[in-house]
């Protein structure tokens, strides 16, 4: 079969590097100075040559076989201006990457189509969000092997969160204060120097500077499963957090880190595990363990591609698709 030509836009760049490990093409809408939503091939991630910048105004004249929005401005703003209507007939597919905000049970989707799949990245998002009448599905991250596995001789915790304090509570900027107070911590991600973090490290160099760190403290209170968390897993990293969302299935305590609604009890775990490097070390394996049964790249990559020819194969292609 041969690959589909898929549109979409660069919202969250570590995800969309992810995503085109599927055996697709796929292709970015570009605009000068690189807004929101248009920054194409950007960023620090090695993009493959299935994945293509395309003017925005050119967009309408080529062809694709589906289209994926993955914000609400994607589907509430930008098709009408990129897209043909002709285009906006093809099959679509809507990517949720966040839980609702304004209510965790009541928010209805700003997608109300029984002709548009809602891809949701977490079960608990599936279960939260009001979808209505739109038919869901759930793909669950998927990771790459980073080839190198933790170490963690270094007696520190490590948080990896973008925009830690403009993001406040709902990313647990109080919480991470709170943890750093007692427990050895630092953090990295974009804007973390303003709450006193060692700034950003470029993906692919994430690994090398974790592997040697105790643990990984994920302080987010709300929001979908960081791809950090499923990362440093991967790794072979103890994950520690908070028992909410869908931390509160991929860590299991005792087997791959701990998570608990009582930060007290996670900073009295994180100081045994800086006390106890064994204990630290069995946690890591079963991390690895839990990262390449849940959150291989591969079995990622395979349920996307079963999701993009289930909806691509829907109904006749319009819009000069091949």
């Amino acid at each position: 079969m041969r690959p589909l030509r898929i549109l979409t836009w660069h919202i969250h760049g570590s995800y969309l590097y992810y995503l085109t490990q599927a055996p697709h093409e796929f292709y970015l809408p570009v605009k000068p100075g690189r807004p929101e939503g248009y920054g194409g091939r950007a960023g620090n991630f090695r993009w493959g040559e299935n994945v293509h910048d395309v003017p925005a105004e050119e967009v309408r004249n080529q062809s694709y076989d589906a289209i994926l929005f993955q914000s609400h401005k994607n589907y509430l703003e930008d098709q009408f201006e990129i897209l043909s209507p002709e285009q906006r007939k093809l099959p679509r597919i809507y990517l949720e990457h966040d839980p609702p905000r304004e209510t965790p049970t009541d928010t209805r989707h700003p997608v109300d189509d029984p002709e548009v799949l809602l891809v949701h990245v977490t079960h608990f998002n599936d279960l939260m969000w009001n979808s209505g009448r739109t038919p869901t599905h759930v793909i669950e991250h998927g990771v790459t092997d980073p080839g190198l596995t933790w170490t963690g001789e270094k007696a520190r915790g490590l948080t990896v969160v973008n925009g830690l304090q403009k993001r406040g509570r709902r990313l647990g900027a109080d919480v991470f204060e709170r943890v750093r107070a007692e427990v050895p911590l630092d953090l990295v991600g974009m804007e973390s120097q303003a709450a006193g973090g060692l700034g950003n490290i470029p993906l692919a160099d994430l690994p090398a500077f974790a592997a040697p760190y105790r643990f990984f403290f994920n302080p987010i209170r709300y929001t979908s499963l960081g791809l950090a968390v499923c990362e440093a897993m991967m790794l072979g990293m103890p994950i520690l957090g908070l028992a909410t969302t869908e931390m509160a299935t991929a860590v299991q305590n005792g087997v791959n880190g701990y998570v608990d609604t009582d930060v007290q009890k996670l900073v009295e775990r994180m100081r045994h595990l800086l006390e106890d490097p064994e204990e630290a070390r069995r946690l890591s394996a079963g991390a690895r363990e839990v990262a390449r049964e849940r959150f291989s790249i591969e079995r990622f990559a395979r349920d996307w591609d079963a999701t993009f020819r289930e909806v691509a194969g829907r109904g006749a292609l319009v819009g000069g698709a091949r």
